[in-house]
């Protein structure tokens, strides 16, 4: 594997961790002891962390330092992801909904 790859698989299995655990690069990055800065480059492969930074953030997320770097990973979680997203989408909506009865109806 390339030394890109791997950053760019690293990178982008930290962002479906954090996807799944609605945490924002913000909250991530604090649990971790990092920057927002470095947080985004390294989702995005341009930075690849020291290996204390990989333990604070598998600890942050909850997973194992391996699990930061499965290959099968984003696909197996995309589908959890979408059920979430869904299931925030219908809790949002319904709120939403039972604001505007509230401030039209009474």
């Amino acid at each position: 594997m390339e030394e890109q790859e791997l950053k760019d698989r690293l990178g982008k299995n930290i962002k479906v961790f954090r996807s799944l655990r609605q945490l924002s690069q913000a909250d991530l990055a604090e649990k971790a002891g990092i920057s927002i800065t470095f947080l985004s480059n390294i989702e995005r492969g341009n930075n690849f962390p020291l290996a204390r930074t990989l333990c604070s953030l598998a600890q942050a997320l909850g997973v194992e330092v391996f699990e930061l770097f499965k290959g099968d990973l984003a696909p197996f979680d995309s589908k959890a992801l979408i059920s979430q997203l869904s299931g925030d989408i219908t809790r949002k909506m319904n709120a939403a909904v039972a604001d505007i009865f509230k401030q039209y109806l009474g």
